[in-house]
């Protein structure tokens, strides 16, 4: 595993969590411009980024869908996969190449119900991402709608 994806897990997951999940994880590659899934499609799968940049963007009716965060090396793609109804909340896409650890979601879900430390561990990292991802969609859409932008502080 490269030493940044090692580093970023290392805050998001203990080191046996880790190793277990990415024990089930398979490689996988895609150029730039591929929609790896849309708001509203069934969310069955998720990945690590390993290299490159990925976009997560929100469907606006009657606009062009607006890039709410930009991912790299390190960070989770996707959230939906691990609550029900696992419908897909935004949509993404690549920006560049990217190389990313893959999984199936059932196959993570089971484990978590196996493994209930290891369910709460995956819980707990896939609930600050979506914390983290909920902040920064609201602010994104401030400043591009709202009357005075996001004003960077409450």
């Amino acid at each position: 595993m490269p030493p940044s994806i090692a580093l970023r897990m290392n805050h998001a997951l203990p080191a046996e969590h880790r190793d277990r999940l990415l024990h089930v994880a398979r490689e996988a590659s895609f150029p730039p411009g591929t929609r790896l899934f849309e708001e509203g499609g069934h969310a069955d799968r998720f990945w690590i980024i390993r290299d490159g940049t990925f976009a997560l963007d929100l469907h606006v009716p009657g606009r062009r869908a607006p890039v709410v965060e930009t991912l790299g090396i390190g960070d989770l793609v996707g959230w939906s996969w691990l609550f029900e109804p696992y419908v897909w909340q935004l949509g993404g896409e690549t920006v560049t190449p990217v190389r990313a650890y893959e999984f199936d979601a059932v196959a993570v879900r089971l484990m978590c119900l196996s493994d209930p430390e290891f369910g709460r561990a995956v819980e707990h990292w896939v609930g600050r991402v979506l914390s983290h991802r909920l902040h920064a969609a609201r602010t994104r859409l401030l400043d591009l709608y709202g009357p005075y932008g996001s004003g960077g502080a409450r």
